[in-house]
């Protein structure tokens, strides 16, 4: 189907839709949401491109890739990795790009057009955002205090003659017969924990101490960087990531030359790569593979949904999906040798194996290991300058993603009152991420970040992502998703991805995260601090019972008029029968019945198989539900 280019009312439906010869020979009725003129648009395709790639591409690429690379096999772990992107990662990538697209709208008012019940999974991605920019931007903020810090001669974390040094402060750069024992630190590390966190100040999270002034200054600057990029919307951010998303390449490939050329170089890369094969047989090394791909490629976190709805109607989103999935996995793939040319060098200074120079992970990566790497190197200032304006770049556009998923659902959900304040509303935004992240500034700073980032985001955005791929395959239906396509790209998805969505990208999802113990250097959370985490995780969730809850209670009807219904699914006392019949009554799956070549069709002749009743059909069929896939 071709777009209308005359504007159509925001949300209005379209009743002609292109027929699927390998469904039915009929047309089948297919919703568009039009393109309508008042809605921001990238000026070039360019400006969407990089900005996805901004947002996929991030810190996690630098620090986390490397480290679970070499922990999980080296070479051997690309196996699992290349799997999880091709089956997991890219598919669930390819159908946001997809839905955003030809929705065209954020990631709390699409579920009107999709599954109305499974509102609450956009209300839990907007707390999960908000979680994020608590915790997110204060590593920028850190990043941006080495940043002004490296504006010095002499590097203030190449010695130990400076305030905050202790007497297991042990330089063993430059010199010979230096003694390394359990007990000793090396100068990056204590300008790290020492002078720019002060985490010494702090008895844990019962005694988080009080606010870093430096730190909350970084952090304001940084915040001002965002809302005069974010304030007019697609228009001045597409603009800022022609930088903030092309400077780290530069800088990427900057470090990759100037670390092939240290000595020891190769043993790191050799210590990157080697492969272990027995580690393809734990289930652990999948795992993470899974996980890895999934926060790399960043579907569910409605950023994907929100920059797509400004996209033409008629953009290849699927070529987009290629390219950007692309692009992100061979980063993280570069940053490997960018991070293990140093570590090889670091142990050949040394006089180490790899592997006892390679045992930092997360933030302590790039906040304690490369910086000692490169405070020891010539033109160590140069160097040190543009690793942190790499950091602070790869951070802003992924801050400018994720708090532009909140804005778009906001103001497309509530159109009425801030379709004309956005200026307003992203200061308002900005204020309270601003706000939410003074306990992160804290001498204690780093145990909250620790804690948001393990239970605001972990297992709470898998599990709205796995909600999210069953309610676009089972409820939307894969063959009215391949209709939306098709009417975009001209083009049906082919066998492979419709596998994916229905079946094996949700269970993917299933098996993305698996607990672990929670610590940070020597502190151990008390389970008091395990009891708030999960208080965490399920403020965001919670909003998806509890909205499914209020449709049921405030939808036109009463549950009265599907008992004879639920009685019949209940059959023999299955209580997850008479769940299904309340889904069925609140997923408009009445009306999906009646179009020809329906994908419900199978499923619910299934259903009379399993009950032994043809009356379940017949029921199914007279229900009416428009008012509950209309309205909000």
């Amino acid at each position: 189907m071709t777009r209308q280019d005359s504007a159509a009312p925001a949300g209005s439906l379209s009743v002609q839709g292109p027929s699927n010869p390998g469904y039915n020979t009929n047309p089948v009725p297919v919703p568009v949401i039009t393109q309508t003129d008042t809605r921001d648009k990238w000026s070039k395709k360019m400006d969407f491109l990089l900005s996805v790639i901004g947002f996929a591409v991030d810190l996690g690429n630098v620090w986390r890739f490397p480290y679970i690379c070499y922990q999980n096999g080296g070479g051997a772990f690309l196996i699992p990795y290349i799997v999880m992107a091709i089956f997991g990662g890219v598919p669930l990538f390819y159908m946001e790009l997809a839905l955003g697209q030809f929705h065209r709208t954020g990631a709390i008012s699409i579920w009107k057009h999709i599954c109305p019940i499974f509102k609450g999974i956009g209300y839990a991605i907007c707390v999960i955002s908000l979680y994020v920019s608590f915790y997110y931007n204060t590593i920028i903020a850190w990043a941006l205090f080495y940043f002004y810090s490296s504006f010095a001669s002499v590097l203030p974390w190449t010695n130990c003659d400076n305030a905050w040094n202790t007497e297991n402060c042990t330089n063993y750069f430059l010199k010979d017969n230096v003694t390394w024992n359990n007990y000793s630190r090396s100068p990056a590390e204590e300008f790290y924990t020492r002078n720019v966190l002060e985490i010494h100040k702090s008895d844990g999270l019962s005694n988080v101490g009080g606010v870093r002034w430096q730190l909350m200054l970084c952090l304001f600057l940084i915040f001002t960087i965002v809302y005069f990029s974010l304030w007019k919307g697609v228009k001045t951010s597409g603009k800022v990531v022609w930088v903030t998303a092309t400077l780290p390449y530069v800088v990427l490939f900057i470090l990759l030359i100037r670390g092939a050329t240290l000595p020891g170089a190769w043993k790191g890369v050799v210590f990157y790569l080697q492969p272990k094969w027995e580690k393809l047989f734990e289930t652990s090394v999948w795992v993470d593979a899974a996980a890895q791909i999934f926060f790399s490629l960043g579907p569910g976190f409605g950023v994907l949904l929100a920059l797509s709805s400004y996209n033409p109607f008629t953009n290849n989103c699927y070529r987009d999906a290629i390219v950007t999935s692309l692009v992100n996995c061979l980063t993280s793939f570069m940053s490997g040798f960018v991070i293990f040319t140093m570590l090889g060098y670091m142990a050949e200074k040394r006089n180490v194996n790899v592997e006892d120079v390679a045992r930092d992970k997360g933030p302590s990566l790039l906040f304690i290991t490369y910086p000692e790497a490169i405070a020891n190197m010539t033109g160590s200032t140069f160097f040190a300058i543009i690793f942190f304006v790499m950091m602070i770049t790869l951070g802003l556009d992924s801050t400018f993603g994720g708090l532009e998923a909140i804005i778009t659902a906001v103001m497309d959900e509530y159109p009425e009152y801030l379709a004309h304040r956005r200026e307003l509303f992203v200061l308002g935004l900005v204020v309270v991420c601003f706000l939410g992240s003074l306990s992160t500034l804290t001498n204690g700073g780093a145990y909250v970040v620790k804690l948001l980032e393990e239970f605001g985001v972990g297992s709470s955005i898998i599990a709205v992502g796995f909600l999210e791929a069953i309610a676009v395959s089972w409820f939307y239906g894969i063959t009215r998703f391949s209709n939306d396509i098709k009417s975009m790209l001209g083009y049906y998805p082919g066998l492979f991805w419709k596998v994916c969505w229905v079946a094996i990208s949700p269970a993917f999802l299933a098996v993305s995260t698996t607990p672990a113990p929670l610590q940070l250097f020597d502190y151990k959370y008390p389970d008091w601090s395990i009891t708030v985490g999960y208080i965490i995780g399920a403020s965001s969730f919670m909003w998806i019972p509890i909205y499914m809850v209020y449709k049921l209670v405030w939808t036109p009807g009463s549950l009265k008029q599907v008992r004879p219904l639920m009685q019949r699914f209940s059959t023999g006392g299955s209580f997850p029968n008479c769940i299904l019949a309340i889904i069925f009554r609140n997923a408009n799956i009445g009306s999906r019945l009646r179009q020809p070549g329906s994908v419900w069709v199978p499923r619910v002749n299934q259903l009379r198989t399993w009950c032994c009743t043809v009356e379940v059909y017949i029921h199914l069929s007279q229900i009416h539900l428009n008012s509950v896939f209309h309205n909000s």
